[in-house]
């Protein structure tokens, strides 16, 4: 593991005149790491379900960065038109894209589905970056020097498993209109916490793979790091239980976030550093060093072997291009 000593945000340098966008601002650890942007000089696209939150989160955050310049817009990664129309309105907007923060999530919900009928948790932490990405890759190859993909994972990815297999029960209908046979949207059996560790390993599998696909492509100004908090004291927690009404688990959760978790700001730092770090060249995972990588400051670190699958990797992206209807045109990038 390799560690750049006690990385804080001042170590972040001067952003100004870079773009990033952070998705999920408004809130937790996308509203710590939107005001550490801003306060280095970023210009900040909050990019949040609610542009009634955004717009607030905002306004926090210009209190004490009042110089900065800071765009809302509307982003539901349960809902793939609005990821359509978010990369319209960014594309409306601004003209370069430096860092992309693929940072919003949910965890550990009652089974429910995305508009376009993937199962919640793989629907909006993994399907909707996956295609956010494809639709602003222009942009980001476009950018004059490095642009950056960050993808927030979890340490739960370690459980995680990416369930291809049972498929006697389940076909999903594509956003092409084809049926996809697997179980990764819980229709054959469903676990909370299962259904998060999947859609975290997806999401580690990603950073790993779209890494490979730039450079076998040729595309050496466009890298792509994965991150993960550690325990962070956010309201990403308290959601589950509170939609499944289990009142002990949320008040366990609260007593947890009071005395084991670090702050929503520390557990920032890992996706801060994996947005910012010069040395990085692509393909890390970056999480908190500490007790148990649950906190502390961020280090270069290894994720679970399964992380590393590369057949899973590839079959993950190719059924993700399909479900989604987004296809990565590399060639077209390197052009």
């Amino acid at each position: 593991m390799a560690s750049n000593g006690d990385w804080t945000a001042e170590r972040m340098g001067d952003l100004d005149g870079k773009t990033v966008v952070v998705t999920g601002a408004n809130s937790g650890l996308g509203y710590e790491a939107a005001r550490e942007f801003a306060l280095h000089g970023a210009n900040v696209v909050l990019a949040c379900r609610s542009v009634e939150r955004g717009v607030e989160a905002g306004e926090r955050i210009r209190e004490t960065a009042p110089e900065t310049s800071l765009t809302v817009i509307e982003l539901d990664l349960a809902d793939l038109s609005s990821v359509g129309r978010f990369a319209a309105d960014f594309a409306d907007t601004h003209d370069e894209l430096h860092v992309l923060c693929n940072n919003a999530g949910v965890m550990a919900i009652p089974r429910s589905e995305t508009v376009d009928g993937f199962e919640t948790q793989f629907g909006v932490n993994h399907l909707g970056h996956f295609a956010l990405t494809g639709t602003l890759l222009e942009y980001l190859h476009e950018t004059p020097g490095e642009s950056r993909v960050v993808t927030q994972s979890s340490g739960l990815h370690e459980s995680g498993e990416i369930d291809f297999d049972s498929v006697a029960r389940s076909a999903t209908t594509s956003a092409n209109g084809n049926a996809v046979s697997d179980d990764l949207h819980g229709e054959d059996a469903y676990d909370e916490w299962a259904a998060y560790g999947q859609s975290k390993l997806a999401n580690v599998l990603f950073a790993y793979e779209l890494h490979r696909r730039l450079r076998d492509s040729g595309i050496g100004d466009v890298t792509s790091v994965a991150c993960h908090p550690g325990y962070a004291a956010t309201d990403l927690q308290r959601r589950g239980p509170e939609q499944a009404g289990e009142r002990l688990r949320l008040w366990g959760t609260k007593i947890a976030n009071a005395i084991v978790a670090q702050d929503a700001a520390t557990g920032a730092l890992p996706m801060l550093y994996a947005a910012t770090e010069p040395d990085l060249d692509g393909g890390e995972y970056v999480g908190p060093g500490g007790f148990r990588n649950m906190r502390g400051h961020p280090e270069e670190q290894r994720s679970s072997e399964r992380s590393y699958d590369e057949a899973t990797a590839a079959r993950l992206w190719d059924v993700s291009e399909e479900l989604t209807g987004v296809t990565y045109d590399f060639d077209v990038a390197a052009n």
